[in-house]
């Protein structure tokens, strides 16, 4: 039984005040409904994030402020520093850790700068919403196997279709040239390698 992530629950002080600094983000605003004085849910969802974050009145008994390590992914994390900066957010400056392997606790082994290698998953950033809760962004640029449906692909953005367009062109002409003849079915190539590559499955060769 698939069992799919929708909702994260957000605890804050001031609703309006989170809702404004969610919205200026450029998240979608999926719904304000009260149903009460003491009964309010607003929901927002990230650009491309099949998951909503939920906050309000009396919808966690959580302290305000208390979330922490929510992530949420990018495939350029200059490019989204920038765009929070833009927004309003005080975002950190991007880093990465010193163990190479995810990040620690809070601002423990940080070090300034992406990744080296800039690799796959090696390469955050954090921000936090007016209450204190924290954001990391991690830059996801190849996903691991077993990650995604390679039955359901989908793609966040114009983009990041472009770019695995870009990769499965490359990757076909160095087909062609194996093959030394042009490929009349380049299409269905396309298709099979962008829906691999994406599922971090095995490759078309």
């Amino acid at each position: 039984m698939d069992m799919k992530l929708e909702v994260v629950v957000v605890p804050v002080s001031d609703v309006d005040r989170a809702k404004e600094f969610y919205t200026a983000l450029g998240w979608r605003l999926d719904a304000d409904v009260t149903t009460g004085e003491d009964f309010r849910v607003v929901q927002v969802t990230p650009p491309g994030s099949p998951a909503s974050v939920i906050f309000g009145t009396s919808v966690t008994d959580q302290a305000p402020g208390s979330a922490r390590g929510l992530h949420l992914i990018v495939d350029d994390i200059d490019a989204a520093r920038d765009e929070l900066k833009r927004r309003g957010a005080e975002p950190s400056e991007v880093f990465h850790d010193a163990g190479g392997v995810f990040h620690h606790a809070g601002t423990d082994a940080r070090v300034p700068g992406p990744d080296p290698q800039r690799g796959s998953y090696g390469s955050f950033l954090s921000f936090s919403d007016p209450d204190g809760n924290g954001w990391i962004l991690q830059e996801i640029t190849t996903r691991l196997p077993g990650r995604l449906d390679p039955a359901s692909t989908a793609f966040a953005s114009t983009e990041d279709l472009v770019g695995a367009l870009r990769r499965a062109a490359a990757a076909h002409g160095e087909h062609e040239a194996r093959t030394g003849a042009e490929d009349p079915d380049w299409p269905d190539w396309y298709a099979r390698y962008m829906v691999a590559e994406q599922a971090g499955t095995e490759l078309p060769e």
